[in-house]
């Protein structure tokens, strides 16, 4: 008679083998991206993302979520060299400049051809995922008369108040003061400071200002031409609308980049090419409600055929911004006395 394990051994073997074929493998690496609360919210790009790409590279993603924009380069500073984060996802052209600065990011070799950036758009280290026009959005149950232009923001008395960001922690705060600067230039302290009145609060992020904004702590918001798409599309309604202002409105593209510890992994760059795909790009005008930085699989909802226009695109270069923006938030502080 045989022995029993030379008898079962080769069945064993078998289902064994079975099992490892009927079972999907496991993830063979990680990608950890840092990146902004909104953009992983339940609601938000992130969770669709994260599954397109986790089926496309039989990995996983870890994204890891600040405030905001600039709080990712904050963030990326305090770690310096030590830093966990592979890709960083949700910086804008108003920071690439310093953030290159800090030697913590690498180029990449990705092909960016397909890239469609209004003024167009060329850089070795950061890949442009979407962009959008700043705006102040308004409840039309509150407003019947929105200001029209910068100025009448700025000069339209404390009446109406208005949620802004925060330019040390968030872009879209960032953002503003770019925009009030490139518009009233060296008199820009002096309209921080008749605005002041108006300002209900300063948030930290975006999410913080949008939230207090449809829960109808304030007529007017600090956000994006693209908002009242969502509005429309998810919750079929027309209440919120973008005032268009004629000196024109502040653009934002918002980019990612590997970071030196990032270039490690091979997965860093596949993601970044992933960026510019239509399996990427056809999630962000939905979930992140902004435009496509590149050609999605078919065409946009009508919806975005309502939105402002700006008459004129306001922006100031990445070199620009890094050497002034010390000096430009200085000036906000004092003005706002914060």
């Amino acid at each position: 008679m045989r022995p029993f394990d030379t008898v079962l051994r080769p069945f064993i073997t078998a289902c064994i083998l079975a099992l490892a074929l009927a079972v999907p493998a496991k993830a063979d690496g990680k990608l950890t991206v840092y990146t902004y609360e909104s953009f992983t919210a339940e609601w938000g790009p992130g969770p669709k993302i994260k599954q397109a790409f986790e089926k496309q590279c039989s990995c996983s993603i870890d994204f890891v979520a600040v405030t905001d924009g600039v709080a990712l380069l904050n963030r990326l500073r305090l770690e310096g060299k030590s830093t966990k984060a592979d890709v960083v996802l949700g910086l804008d052209t108003n920071l690439t400049h310093e953030a290159k600065e800090t030697g913590l990011f690498a180029p990449h070799a990705i092909d960016t051809s397909s890239i469609e950036i209004p003024g167009g758009y060329k850089d070795d280290t950061f890949v442009p995922y979407d962009y959008g026009y700043f705006a102040v959005i308004y409840d039309t149950h509150k407003m019947k008369d929105p200001p029209a232009s910068l100025k009448q923001l700025v000069e339209g008395g404390p009446k109406d108040k208005i949620v802004i960001e925060d330019p040390r922690t968030s872009t879209p705060g960032l953002g503003l003061l770019l925009w009030v600067k490139s518009v009233y230039g060296d008199k820009a302290g002096e309209a921080w400071a008749r605005l002041k009145d108006r300002v209900l609060t300063v948030a930290p992020g975006w999410s913080e200002a949008y939230g207090l904004f449809t829960k109808g702590e304030a007529p007017l918001v600090l956000s994006y031409t693209t908002s009242p798409a969502y509005h429309i599309i998810a919750e079929k309604n027309d209440r919120y609308k973008a005032a268009a202002f004629e000196e024109g409105h502040y653009l934002q593209v918002e980019v990612a980049a590997q970071t030196a510890n990032g270039a490690k992994n091979p997965l860093s760059a596949q993601f970044l090419a992933f960026i510019t795909s239509p399996a990427f790009q056809d999630t962000i005008p939905e979930s992140n409600w902004m435009f496509p930085a590149a050609k999605t699989s078919g065409p946009l909802n009508p919806a975005f055929d309502t939105l402002v226009k700006p008459a004129k695109t306001l922006i100031f270069s990445p070199e620009e911004v890094a050497r002034n923006r010390k000096a430009w938030i200085e000036e906000w502080l004092s003005a706002m006395s914060l």
